[in-house]
C-alpha cells in the first residue's frame, strides 16, 4: 500500500513540475488523437448524413458492414494498416510505418465507423420529418440536408465526441503500427504498458491520471450536449 502511496504522489509531482518527458508524450497523444478524430469527422459526418437521410432498407448491407467495423478490435485496424504501409504493402513506398502519421491513419480507421453509424443513427432518427418540412417550404436537396444536419447536431457532436474517446485510450493499433518509439511514436496508452512492465509506477500512474482526466472532461462534454440536445 505504501508503494502505491508513493508512486501517487510521485506521479503527481511529476504532473505538477510539467515533467519533459511525461509533457511530451501527452502532447503527442493528443497531436495524433485529435488529428485522427477531425479527419473521421471530415469522412464519418459526410456518409452518416448521406445515409441517414435514405431508407434503412436501402442501405441495410452498408449498415451491417457499418455496424461491423464500429466493434472492431484495435488490434486487428492495427494488423491492417500495419500490412498496407509495410514495405510489402501497396502504400509501404511512402514509408509511414513507425511514423505519428501511422498512428494516425490507424486511429481515423477506427474512429471513422463510429462517426458514421452514430450520425447515421442520429439523422434518421428525425431527419425524414425535418427533410420533409424543409422541402415543404421550398428548400432544394442541398438545403434540406444541411438543415437536416443543423437540426442533428447534438447528435453528430455526440458521434464526434464518442469517437476521440474510443482513439484517445487506444494502445493496441497505435503500439502495432507506431511501434512505441521513444520520443517519436510513444503515446499515453502506449507509455503506460511500457513504464508498468518496467517498474517505473510514477510515469505510468501519472500518464494514467492525466488520461482518466481527459475521459472525464470529454464525457462531460458528451453529457451536457446530450442534455442539451433533450432540452430542444
Amino acid at each position: 500500500m505504501s508503494r502505491l502511496y508513493e508512486g501517487l504522489l510521485e506521479a503527481l509531482r511529476l504532473i505538477i513540475s510539467f515533467d519533459p518527458d511525461l509533457l511530451t508524450i501527452v502532447l503527442l497523444s493528443l497531436r495524433v488523437s485529435i488529428t485522427a478524430i477531425l479527419l473521421a469527422t471530415l469522412i464519418g459526418v459526410p456518409i452518416g448524413t448521406l445515409l441517414g437521410l435514405k431508407e434503412e432498407k436501402k442501405t441495410g448491407f452498408f449498415n451491417k458492414i457499418i455496424f461491423t467495423f464500429m466493434g472492431m478490435p484495435p488490434v486487428v485496424a492495427g494488423l491492417i494498416i500495419f500490412l498496407i504501409l509495410s514495405r510489402q504493402g501497396p502504400l509501404g513506398v511512402l514509408g509511414l510505418l513507425y511514423t505519428p502519421s501511422a498512428m494516425i491513419i490507424a486511429q481515423v480507421f477506427l474512429a471513422s465507423p463510429i462517426v458514421i453509424g452514430l450520425t447515421m443513427v442520429g439523422i434518421r432518427a428525425k431527419g425524414g420529418e425535418i427533410e420533409e418540412t424543409a422541402r415543404s417550404l421550398g428548400a432544394g436537396s442541398a438545403l434540406a440536408a444541411w438543415t437536416v444536419v443543423k437540426e442533428s447536431r447534438y447528435a453528430i457532436l455526440g458521434a464526434v465526441i464518442t469517437g476521440f474517446s474510443r482513439v484517445v485510450a487506444e494502445v493496441g493499433a497505435v503500439m502495432i503500427v507506431g511501434g512505441n518509439i521513444e520520443g517519436h511514436t510513444r503515446v499515453m496508452t502506449t507509455a503506460i504498458v511500457l513504464e508498468t512492465r518496467k517498474g517505473n509506477f510514477e510515469l505510468a500512474i501519472g500518464l494514467g491520471i492525466i488520461l482518466l482526466m481527459i475521459s472525464f472532461i470529454v464525457n462531460s462534454v458528451l453529457y451536457t450536449i446530450q442534455k442539451g440536445g433533450k432540452k430542444n
